[in-house]
């Protein structure tokens, strides 16, 4: 296995994810291409920052973390020269990842707490795309007011797909023996569809239709994947 790429294939699609909806609200600038370089590089360092503590034998993930280290930091200056006020957001993300440091050191990084963390840093991140797009050079970000609406909305649906898809993973693989993971995944999945609507609406009618259509097929989803294999093992 490779100590430069987290094996956890899936967590790519949720890196993608707010930085895809961010950008669909916010206005262009070249910050935005240091952001998506900081954003995505800081996985793969986190990951070797985790073997560092954790391995057995940690020196593998020295160079990796190092390499890593070096595409990030750089681009996380660019993003600080050009709006200071993501000093704060910094804080606040390094704040995250000392939970997840500590699962690392107790090697409980697949724990749910562990991965509502991952969902919140995602979620957050749309948010944060549209500030540094509408942001300006000072200490202080955007302020709450001028924040638009549909930013609120994809940060809501980012953080909905993200918590949903953690579930449906979870009673798949990790937890499929436990069949109260099948059953949270297919009850949030099926909520999820009335509050489409109403993200739907928030965002504004007729164009909010399209928030709704995807939480459907979640939906769906949910209750076509089989599950009966996975049920909890009879006590002997």
């Amino acid at each position: 296995m490779s100590t430069y790429a987290p094996p956890q294939h899936g967590a790519w699609a949720f890196l993608a994810l707010p930085l895809v909806l961010g950008v669909v609200v916010t206005p262009w600038t070249p910050l935005l291409v240091a952001l998506v370089v900081a954003w995505v590089a800081a996985y793969p360092m986190s990951y070797a920052a985790f073997g560092l503590v954790r391995a057995k034998r940690p020196q593998r993930f020295r160079a990796p973390f190092l390499v890593w280290s070096a595409v990030v930091l750089p681009a996380a200056a660019i993003l600080l020269v050009g709006r200071p006020w993501l000093i704060w957001v910094g804080l606040g993300y390094a704040l995250f990842f000392t939970v997840n440091l500590r699962n690392a050191r107790r090697n409980n990084e697949r724990a749910l707490a562990n991965d509502l963390v991952f969902v919140v840093d995602c979620a957050a991140m749309v948010a944060v795309t549209w500030a540094v797009g509408a942001g300006t050079r000072s200490w202080a970000p955007p302020g709450l007011g001028a924040v638009p609406a549909q930013v609120w909305v994809l940060t809501a649906l980012c953080a909905l797909v993200l918590l949903g898809s953690t579930l449906l993973v979870k009673s798949l693989i990790r937890e499929r023996r436990d069949p109260r993971f099948a059953s949270a995944s297919r009850i949030l999945a099926l909520a999820c569809v009335p509050v489409s609507v109403a993200l739907g609406a928030w965002w504004g009618w007729p164009s909010g239709t399209w928030l709704i259509a995807p939480f459907v097929v979640l939906a769906v989803r949910a209750f076509a994947v089989p599950t009966r294999r996975y049920a909890r093992a009879p006590s002997a």
